[in-house]
């Protein structure tokens, strides 16, 4: 099957999954499992946007590590780092054709090559970031984009925050 088409389908299949459930974790959960089985990546995730105070001298917002399917993860991510960060910082989804050549890339993985990353957005700001790696290069493109936006803004109708 054709990637557009198999977009496709998992589109609707992602709309029918979370449309009865308000939790936003356990969407998310479904979501990253749904996409890994679909198409093998090699880490399928999210990174949520909390509020923490790890430091006694103040409070900081940062990337947290979400439900995910794959191999071990790092678990926090700053603010404009690595592509997760960027993408946060930047609302913007970022797709890393060669994560080696990324300024600032977080390798949380030596195995993975290349990455896209699409914020997860409630009422116009980012609450959390789905990220993607791949073991190959170039795997992403505008077609997993288009799919990924669609599927993200599934998860912020009708959901309860973080």
């Amino acid at each position: 099957m054709a990637k557009e088409e198999q977009y496709k389908e998992l589109v609707a299949q992602v709309a029918a999954v979370v449309a009865d459930e308000t939790d936003m974790i356990a969407n998310m959960a479904n979501v990253a499992a749904i996409l890994h089985e679909a198409f093998g990546f090699w880490w399928t995730g999210f990174y949520r946007v909390q509020n923490t105070d790890r430091f006694a001298d103040r409070v900081q917002t940062e990337l947290v590590l979400g439900p995910f399917q794959g191999p071990l993860a790092c678990t926090r991510i700053p603010f404009g780092k690595g592509v997760c960060g960027t993408a946060w910082a930047k609302n913007e989804t970022v797709i890393v054709p060669n994560v080696h050549e990324f300024a600032g890339h977080i390798a949380c993985s030596s195995e993975s090559n290349s990455e896209i990353v699409v914020p997860v957005r409630q009422n116009g700001e980012v609450i959390a970031v789905l990220d993607i790696d791949s073991k190959d290069f170039d795997t992403f493109d505008e077609t997993d984009q288009k799919y990924l936006e669609e599927i993200v803004d599934c998860l912020s109708g009708g959901t309860e925050m973080l």
